[in-house]
């Protein structure tokens, strides 16, 4: 499509495309308020709460294969063929799972002897009801066995990855896996970096299902579990924030967290040193909420403080900062974009930036800004992006981080959509560019080119989106293929 072409369309469509964007978002929204005001009321606590308990992720695994002395009597092996050693193979297997239990800080308990009838496979099956692991890793060494591999999966329900070696399955066999909900096969070439993802999936489900999300909002104390995911959502009262504000005080530890904030800064525009003190001592506060109610991440009704008289300081740079440790933080108490930073660090080890949707009309790029960011976008232990001290931009005062990032870095931006059916929406593509000094929107900005999408205006709309530097479409899309979450507009 011609530039012109391109911006008649743009033009064209942008009037109702604007009204479907506003009433996705507020459909959107809707959901995730609704289910928070569902939450119990806790009344007359006398302190924080008591830590969740936090479950080591377990995965029992079976080899499927025929014995090598077997064949040799049947005289016919088919794929993966005679050269293959399957009883060679499951040795070599077997100390990598075991590392990969170790360094995933998981138990995956591998059946000693193969799978190779179906009374063996009814015993397994049963051994899975009765324990009810988190998942289940299945090594297919045999075409024809196949079946029994389809078979747990179905009479189980437990999610469940499948390894088979290239040269063991045909089209015919490996292409339903690809429609089969609760499993994802890989078949691949000895591909343990595959396993790991997978194992990261089950690892990253646990951890959701015992995880607790500290909401900062209101003046009740109530929790709520979210559907499917089980994280608990414990909302107390935002003025905890100003009280821990006010005892944090100015201490040797938040002048050393204020003078790197400083330091490190490329640019110090609007804040004044007592601004980006009271930085300092807002990230200790965040600190401090979370160890008392054994929080693993946090989201805030944050904009209404900073409205005159202020309530309180903005808490950016102490998001960006907890970002930057591996600990999900959320804008404006807003709950599924804080649930796909959530899901993101624990399957991606990166944090995510969760940001404002709009798109530039004159480039048709998609365009997305926000005052809180993590600096760290690669991880916690990778170099941090360059980023500039600038004010709040909607209200006006305070220290917030402006993040730069770099053109040509190539992002995945999705969002967790809390429905009935819950689905995920994701996207690839690039950073085009940011705007250092754009006086509108937010402070930290980005442009991106989205691969596959015409028109940016068409992109499946939620008040808040959460991009993740890297692609990791295809990581995303098999998360949701093993938990039966529906995959939007990629």
């Amino acid at each position: 499509m011609k530039a012109d072409e391109r911006m008649r369309k743009v033009s064209s469509d942008q009037a109702c495309c604007c009204r479907r964007e506003f009433l996705q978002t507020a459909g959107t929204a809707a959901g995730a308020l609704a289910f928070l005001s569902a939450g119990t009321v806790v009344a007359g606590e006398s302190g924080p709460a008591s830590p969740r308990v936090k479950k080591t992720p377990t995965v029992l695994g079976a080899f499927i294969y025929n014995p090598t002395e077997q064949l040799k009597k049947k005289g016919y092996w088919s794929w993966p063929g005679s050269s293959f050693d399957p009883e060679g193979h499951q040795r070599a297997y077997t100390p990598k799972v075991d590392h990969l239990a170790r360094q995933l800080n998981m138990q995956i308990r591998m059946e000693p002897k193969p799978l190779d009838t179906g009374q063996a496979v009814s015993r397994f099956i049963d051994q899975v009801k009765r324990t009810q692991p988190d998942g289940l890793l299945l090594f297919l060494f045999k075409k024809w066995l196949n079946n029994y591999a389809e078979r747990i999966v179905k009479e189980t329900g437990i999610p469940a990855v499948v390894s088979a070696p290239l040269g063991t399955l045909l089209l015919g066999r490996s292409r339903p896996w690809q429609q089969r909900s609760g499993a994802i096969l890989i078949n691949a070439e000895q591909d343990f970096g595959a396993v790991e993802d997978g194992m990261r999936m089950i690892r990253t489900a646990r951890w959701m299902k015992d995880a607790r999300l500290i909401n900062l909002k209101g003046k009740q104390t109530q929790q709520a579990e979210v559907p499917s995911l089980g994280t608990q959502v414990r909302t107390i009262p935002v003025a905890r924030f100003v009280e821990a504000f006010r005892d944090v005080g100015t201490s040797p530890d938040v002048k050393r967290l204020a003078l790197a904030y400083q330091s490190q800064a490329q640019e110090i525009v609007e804040p004044s040193p007592d601004d980006i003190r009271d930085a300092a001592r807002g990230y200790f506060a965040l600190k401090r909420i979370l160890k008392d109610e054994h929080g693993d991440a946090l989201m805030m009704d944050c904009l209404g403080g900073l409205s005159k008289p202020h309530k309180h300081v903005p808490p950016c740079m102490g998001f960006m900062s907890l970002h930057n440790e591996g600990i999900a933080a959320g804008c404006q108490a807003d709950l599924e974009p804080t649930l796909t930073m959530m899901l993101g660090y624990q399957l991606l080890g990166q944090p995510g930036f969760m940001h404002n949707p709009s798109w530039n009309t004159a480039t048709n790029h998609y365009f997305g800004a926000h005052c809180t960011a993590p600096s760290k976008m690669n991880g916690p232990d990778a170099e941090a992006q360059p980023y500039i001290l600038r004010s709040h931009n909607e209200a006006g005062w305070g220290c917030v981080p402006q993040v730069l990032f770099p053109a040509g870095q190539p992002v995945t931006m999705a969002h967790y959509f809390l429905k009935k059916e819950p689905q995920m929406s994701i996207y690839t593509g690039q950073v085009v560019r940011c705007y250092p000094k754009l006086p509108g929107g937010c402070r930290t900005n980005f442009e991106m080119e989205i691969d596959g999408v015409e028109d940016a205006s068409q992109l499946v709309s939620a008040g808040h989106q959460v991009i993740f530097f890297g692609n990791h479409g295809r990581r995303l899309e098999a998360f949701c293929k093993l938990y039966g979450i529906k995959v939007i507009g990629s």
